[in-house]
């Protein structure tokens, strides 16, 4: 946390171990860090409850290096999203303990893997072409300290495969559905269950589907009224959200 940090540049300089000028920036560096590239956001952690994610898309590996190498200086969990495995081998040669997931194009480190959630948070697809939007929102709720249930291949087109995961879904605290084609799924979830339920819509389907925009209004126009929804293919949003909900903000 962000005041402990600050505690521990205060003691360094009055041990005289470090300069005047030096415990400046360094508690400076504690809000961001500026790299030329990219301005790092190291107290994102105190005030959002878990550090700046890599959003890899649109940048150079040597880029995503560079910041990562600035954030596991601090942080015992990272993600790295959109990216792939080319970038997966950079990293490797800084951190040995970095994990692929091929299905989610996702780099987690995961050194801290206490589980402070305060329940379950399920994890569900309508079809398996789901599963990589869905396993980016169940590996980032992992990552912030969730104990996740993943319930595969579930959707409205053979219903009963949905009712069969009625028990788990009801000892969910939260949970996640990701969906294409029409959006139907989120709904049926939302009425057999009394926790908030997410919906992500994912970009599969034919041409009508226009690429996620025909599950996203779906979703938006739902009748169950603890569906709330995230953008199209916006795994992480809703893995992030989840666990905020999964909670116990008076701890």
């Amino acid at each position: 946390m962000q005041n402990d940090d600050i505690t521990q540049i205060l003691k360094s300089h009055a041990d005289g171990n470090i300069s005047i000028d030096e415990a400046t920036k360094a508690i400076k560096n504690l809000s961001y860090e500026d790299v030329g590239y990219a301005r790092i956001d190291h107290s994102r952690a105190s005030r959002q409850g878990f550090p700046e994610v890599i959003f890899g898309q649109g940048k150079s590996a040597e880029q995503i290096v560079g910041i990562f190498e600035k954030l596991i200086e601090r942080s015992p969990n990272i993600l790295v999203t959109r990216t792939n495995k080319d970038v997966y081998g950079e990293i490797r040669n800084v951190f040995n303990d970095a994990e692929w997931h091929e299905r989610a194009g996702m780099i987690r480190i995961q050194k801290n893997k206490n589980v402070t959630g305060v329940g379950e948070i399920a994890v569900v697809t309508a079809g398996t072409s789901d599963i990589p939007v869905a396993e980016e929102a169940a590996l980032t709720a992992e990552a912030m300290g969730n104990d996740v249930k993943r319930i595969w291949d579930a959707g409205v087109a053979g219903i009963h495969r949905i009712l069969s995961e009625r028990e788990m879904l009801q000892n969910a605290r939260v949970v996640i559905v990701a969906a294409g084609m029409e959006g139907a799924l989120p709904s049926v979830v939302g009425g057999l269950v009394g926790v908030p339920v997410i919906a992500v819509p994912t970009s599969i389907g034919y041409g009508a589907s226009f690429e996620g925009v025909a599950a996203l209004l779906g979703m938006l126009n739902s009748c169950a009224s603890n569906v709330t929804v995230v953008n199209i293919d916006n795994g992480f949003g809703a893995g992030f959200v989840a666990s905020l909900i999964n909670r116990d903000w008076k701890a």
